[in-house]
């Protein structure tokens, strides 16, 4: 049996590759999927299919359906979530990616650091398990398949 899982949050560094390098390292029998990783692209999207739009306010509009839209189906097909927060960015993509996993029924591992249990209580107390590190997510799923 193979599990496709969503890895939601920040797209700023290579947490995405350690996590599909050390579940390798494992034989776990893992696909993943994520967000458009290429900021730029992102970004873009809305313009790079619609045309230029207005404003700012339009082209982050466009770019955001479409991209929500990508989530969407990404999710969909995914059978568990696994939402990081970070540290150091901004994480409201990520909030919003674990909020519509956990809508959709999706099984969802929230991994947060210890500074971030409070502000995370109520979404953590909603997720299916929450940890604290990357190894903890993939001991987690490693125990599926025991």
């Amino acid at each position: 049996m193979e599990l496709t899982v969503y890895l939601a949050g920040q797209i700023h560094d290579d947490w995405r590759e350690k996590v599909t390098q050390k579940a390798n390292e494992k034989g776990l029998p893992l696909q993943f999927v994520a967000p458009q990783t290429n900021h730029d692209r992102s970004d873009d999207i809305g313009e790079a299919i619609l045309g230029e739009q207005p404003g700012k306010l339009y082209r982050d509009d466009a770019a955001s359906s479409i991209n929500n839209l990508r989530t969407q189906v990404l999710m969909q097909k995914s059978d568990i979530v696994i939402a990081l927060f970070g540290e150091k960015y901004k994480q409201w993509n990520t909030a919003m990616d674990a909020s519509t996993a956990i809508t959709m029924n999706k099984p969802t591992i929230i991994v947060r650091p210890e500074e971030l249990i409070h502000p995370l209580k109520e979404l953590s107390n909603k997720a299916t398990v929450t940890v604290e590190t990357i190894d903890q997510a993939l001991d987690v799923l490693s125990y599926i398949f025991e």
